[in-house]
């Protein structure tokens, strides 16, 4: 249930209409400061206001990142154990830590300079 919740939500935050709305909202409140003598109740408003939006957008936009970044290496994950040259540790890199991770990189750097070397050749 919740998944389609932020789902959703993600695609209406996510869109121009909300956007529209959002300036709409702060054109509203910008426009009603003199009516109300720009009063604090008048600030307490949007303060608390963009405060709760804040608060709950983080946690769905998170929601949303950890989603599609587990998509996106499920489908590296595919396409590395399709290709039989491949080398299938890059198939755990997220069980390594910080270091073996540097470590891998740096091999595949000097792996990727000696083929530009030879190319350029």
């Amino acid at each position: 249930m919740f998944q389609k919740s932020s789902d959703e939500v993600s695609k209406i935050t996510g869109s121009v209409w909300a956007f529209l709305t959002a300036l709409s909202l702060i054109f509203l409140w910008v426009v009603s400061g003199p009516v109300f003598k720009f009063s604090d109740t008048w600030q307490l408003v949007i303060n608390t206001g963009t405060t709760i939006v804040t608060f709950l957008m983080v946690f769905l936009i998170q929601h949303t990142q950890n989603r599609d970044t587990k998509i996106i290496n499920l489908k590296l994950d595919e396409l590395i154990k399709s290709i039989q040259a491949a080398n299938n540790i890059t198939l755990d890199l997220d069980k390594l830590s910080d270091e073996e991770l540097q470590i891998l990189e740096n091999k595949y750097k000097k792996m990727c300079d000696q083929i530009y070397k030879k190319r350029s050749k």
